[in-house]
């Protein structure tokens, strides 16, 4: 069985960060491992606190996985701060780990900001040139690449801009456009792929980029192609969006046994 590993927060309504890419881990065959970064208070109506670990005990968690459990893929989600985005970064170089999905968690689905302007930048400069792959969503390309995105050809032109930044390839995803087929665009230096998808009609979205970067992670843990591993990311969101159970009052989980 193969290894995948989560950097992310711990989500205490359970459809998000840590919670959310364990179970997806789990639907795809893959052995999960987990270093947390930060405790968040947080419902399908919202984020009411983010606790960020302390750096030792991260830095402990991170060298008990190299240690024992070197995973064959892993995923960062949301980090908190500038000290524990470099702190994640320096480990990922560090531990030689690769086949890295980097998810650039900075607002919440509530539109809670979940990172600050600096913690955006160290982002940008540090973890981003490690990555397999980034996966934006069009609000976070635009913070990455500093430019509006709001359109086909803005999300092209964004995803060259991560790029340049030496990321490996780039998933700039369109599910903030207002049309109802949904648009994602993977960017690679070989050029620019489209995944088309209809648009599900449901609230039920909170954890949508978590659960689809962990797939990715899952895919790239089993060795498959990042193309496939996309591909077989997104269609399990879709899946995940269509069998949602409608708990809460706000923006609800996906349902992740599908």
């Amino acid at each position: 069985m193969q290894i995948a590993l989560t950097i992310a927060g711990s989500d205490s309504g359970g459809g998000a960060g840590i919670q959310a890419d364990l179970k997806t881990f789990h639907q795809f065959g893959v052995y999960g491992t987990s270093v947390i970064v930060a405790l968040t208070a947080q419902n399908t109506r919202g984020v009411r606190s983010v606790h960020p670990v302390p750096a030792d005990m991260v830095g402990q968690q991170l060298a008990a996985i190299a240690e024992d459990l070197p995973p064959a893929a892993l995923k960062t989600g949301m980090l908190a701060s500038p000290a524990l985005v470099r702190q994640v970064a320096d480990a990922i170089r560090g531990y030689g780990w690769s086949r890295l999905v980097v998810d650039p968690v900075m607002v919440a689905t509530s539109g809670d900001r979940l990172l600050d302007a600096e913690a955006e930048a160290v982002v940008r400069d540090m973890l981003v040139p490690l990555a397999a792959v980034v996966t934006p969503n069009l609000e976070e390309a635009a913070i990455l690449a500093e430019m509006q995105v709001e359109d086909l050809a803005s999300m092209e032109r964004a995803g060259r801009r991560i790029l340049a930044l030496g990321a490996d390839a780039v998933l700039v995803k369109g599910g903030h456009l207002s049309t109802t087929t949904l648009l994602d665009l993977l960017v690679t230096p070989a050029g620019t792929r489209r995944f088309e998808h209809p648009r599900v009609e449901t609230t039920s979205t909170h954890g949508t980029g978590c659960t689809l970067s962990a797939a990715i992670t899952a895919g790239l843990a089993l060795g498959r192609p990042l193309e496939t591993a996309v591909s077989d990311g997104i269609e399990y969101v879709q899946r995940a969006l269509r069998a949602a159970p409608g708990l809460g009052g706000g923006h609800g989980p996906l349902n992740h046994r599908v």
